[in-house]
């Protein structure tokens, strides 16, 4: 459809929700827990689908939830848009956007020291594939198994000059990274996931990190998404809009909409040497883990987790910790630029608002993301109307529980755009409802943290999307719309897992079980008929118009 055409369409599609919400306000309907605490996402989401822009889509998204939440007042709809929603979310993840900004100027001194340069030119030595170029993206994301925002933004940056040397879309590099980085901390012990999680062990009669470690081998679409990405690599199928996406890289060595810091690899110092990349990567990894632990009161003799370090990293603050190793990754870092002479001073200083302008998309968008969350979740009470959904629908489905569970907790993540808010509002319900003695209590804990990482991951107003999204410098909405297909067919897989673990209470079978389905999927991929690819080209058409 012609742009000029689409617009009036789009315009009266945007008007009609703002109608709806005024029509329900001024009718004196209740909105709070119910049904129509969802319509505010929901709205965002569709909206971001359909007219591949963001920003307008976030935005329409926190007027439909502020006007529902004003109760009739101007002034009330006012201050659920400025206070509740953008302030608000500014103040809450103001310690992200210093990490963010901080890991955005650690990227532009690398480009400038020829660092990046460097590596990329050692690794396309080393390197001489799609398939190795994607691996090499695979691993290097399960070694940064820290923290999801650490892992996105790192890897994007340094695998980006070697993914687009081999011409890999920036949508796929998108997805390897998105799709390793929330699985791969979910199911490590030392991350700041773990550390989320510990934190509403309370009432279970276990310690954070138990709780944690023992509902691991149930963490079915974790496990099975890791295994789906590295099929996927190997076997070479891709399907759906990405199938697209990957064409065009292959073939014209189109790589895609690309979002791009102002400062290129390419322009970096010539005499810039591998060690200019790997040395302040080295450092922000060594200086976080310090920090998380430090601020978990590792270091502090008054704390009863003094020289407990699982315990203290359970205890732990991502978004103190993470921008507080940052800060000194980057001052260590300067420093060490300075004394090998890659960099001037005045080079390094220029570097800040540079790496600060780089990141600025993705800081917009986590605002925005973060407000429309804040005024569904707290103004609308969309959490707890899914709460009431679950507890009500999962009465007498002990058997089929952990698969209820499991769906309940994709639809909370996907609709809200947080996993750890969903972490928040079941792992309560799941441990009222079980024994912690009963095998089932663990499927129905993994049920919860799978379903939540599934729902982020494939979430448009997620932190780690957009993220995932500004690491590979993709645009968001094409992240999105690739990776959608990927997540809903390991989640279907997952799903039937969870069924076959409420019925054997065994971990192995449903993940045995998965990886087969999954092997199956690959080799239909790569042995199927012609129908089935132009199913997927009409599928594709019909996203990307």
């Amino acid at each position: 459809m012609n742009k000029k055409r689409k617009l009036p369409l789009l315009l009266v599609i945007s008007l009609a929700p703002i109608i709806v919400s005024i029509f329900i306000v001024g009718s004196g309907i209740e909105t709070y827990a119910s049904i129509w605490a969802l319509l505010p996402p929901v709205v965002a989401i569709l909206m971001a689908l359909m007219t591949k822009e963001v920003y307008s889509s976030l935005f329409l998204g926190i007027v439909i939830g502020a006007i529902l939440a004003s109760k009739r007042s101007l002034a009330k709809f006012l201050d659920n848009i400025v206070v509740k929603g953008l302030t608000n979310s500014i103040s809450q993840t103001s310690g992200i956007f210093i990490f963010l900004i901080v890991l955005g100027i650690l990227v532009v001194l690398i480009n400038h020291s020829g660092g990046s340069k460097a590596f990329g030119q050692w690794a396309d030595k080393k390197i001489k594939s799609r398939k190795g170029s994607q691996l090499a993206t695979y691993f290097l994301c399960i070694m940064l198994f820290i923290d999801d925002y650490f892992n996105c933004l790192t890897s994007g940056s340094v695998m980006k000059p070697i993914t687009d040397s081999h011409r890999i879309s920036r949508a796929k590099l998108a997805y390897l990274i998105d799709a390793t980085a929330a699985p791969i901390c979910m199911i490590a012990p030392i991350s700041s996931w773990a550390a989320a999680v510990s934190g509403y062990a309370q009432g279970t009669g276990l310690s954070g990190i138990e709780l944690f470690i023992r509902a691991i081998p149930y963490n079915f679409y974790s496990i099975l998404t890791l295994f789906f990405v590295i099929s996927l690599i190997l076997f070479g199928r891709d399907y759906g809009p990405m199938k697209d996406f990957e064409d065009r890289a292959i073939n014209d060595g189109d790589l895609g909409n690309i979002v791009e810091s102002e400062v290129s690899a390419e322009d970096g110092n010539p005499e810039g040497k591998v060690i200019d990349l790997v040395f302040p990567i080295l450092s922000l990894i060594i200086i976080s883990v310090l920090s998380l632990v430090h601020i978990g009161g590792f270091f502090d003799k008054s704390s009863e987790f003094y020289m407990d370090f699982v315990n203290a990293f359970a205890n732990t603050d991502s978004t103190v910790a993470l921008p507080m190793g940052a800060i000194i990754a980057l001052i260590i870092t300067i420093i060490y630029f300075l004394i090998r002479k890659v960099i001037s001073f005045e080079k390094s200083m220029e570097a800040i608002p540079e790496g600060f302008q780089s990141m600025v998309p993705a800081i917009l968008i986590l605002t925005m993301a973060t407000s429309l969350k804040n005024i569904s979740n707290d103004l609308l009470g969309s959490t707890k109307f899914v709460g009431n959904l679950m507890t009500n629908a999962a009465s007498g489905l002990s058997t089929f529980l952990p698969a209820v569970i499991f769906v309940v907790a994709i639809l909370l993540a996907f609709a809200t755009g947080t996993s750890w808010g969903t972490f928040g509002i079941l792992i309560p319900i799941v441990a009222s409802m079980f024994d912690p003695t009963n095998p089932i209590f663990f499927i129905g804990i993994s049920a919860c943290l799978s379903g939540a990482v599934c729902g982020d991951h494939i979430s448009p107003i997620s932190d780690t999307t957009i993220m995932s999204s500004a690491g590979a410098g993709c645009v968001h909405v094409d992240h999105v719309r690739t990776q959608l297909p990927y997540g809903i067919t390991v989640a279907s897989i997952a799903t039937i897992s969870f069924i076959i673990a409420g019925f054997t209470q065994s971990a192995l079978i449903p993940i045995v079980f998965g990886a087969i389905v999954i092997f199956i999927v690959m080799l239909f991929l790569n042995k199927s008929k012609k129908w089935f690819w132009d199913f997927c080209k009409s599928i594709n058409t019909i996203v990307l118009n």
